[in-house]
């Protein structure tokens, strides 16, 4: 009996002793990576270094700016980029969430983000990055996109106005 208790003790500690003995899986060590990542090209892009904030970005990365058509060049991510920087004082972003595909290849980050323009007007929002694995095993954004918080701004009609009725007075 007491060796019947022992070989069972034995067959479910030995399988939990194996489990707890791995390192973490690629994946939490690919999530780590994303948002350390994430971190620092937070900090560049608040130092305000174009050349550095825009070296997050993939040669085939894709912006979708609110309000504004997709930007699909490093060149054109560039102009964006200086665009933004030029017109604030500040920027910081957060990462609030990583989640990995299976194949640890590509991930997703999603965070908040807080602005403050040259004109003191204070902007806060969300963003969603995508994120892959490049050749070389560093991670590079291919897909950002992101929105404010505020309310949109009232929308200029589009309509053209209708054209005037015509008056039985004036016989037309």
């Amino acid at each position: 009996m007491k060796t019947r208790f022992v070989l069972i003790l034995a067959l479910v500690a030995l399988p939990l002793a194996v489990v707890c003995n791995f390192p973490p899986t690629a994946g939490a060590a690919d999530e780590k990576a994303i948002r350390d990542a994430d971190a620092e090209w937070a900090k560049v892009a608040g130092a305000k270094d174009l050349d550095k904030t825009v070296s997050y970005y993939a040669d085939d990365a894709i912006v979708l700016p609110p309000n504004e058509a997709m930007v699909t060049s490093k060149n054109g991510i560039r102009d964006l980029w200086k665009g933004f920087l030029d017109r604030l004082t500040t920027i910081s972003w957060k990462t609030t969430r990583v989640e990995m595909a299976k194949s640890g290849e590509i991930g997703y980050a999603v965070g908040t983000y807080e602005a403050t323009m040259k004109d003191g007007a204070k902007d806060k929002g969300k963003y969603c990055e995508v994120w892959k694995k490049q050749g070389d095993g560093k991670w590079k954004v291919v897909t950002d996109m992101f929105s404010s918080d505020s309310p949109a701004a009232a929308a200029a009609s589009s309509r053209a106005p209708a054209p005037a009725e015509k008056s039985k007075d004036s016989g037309e």
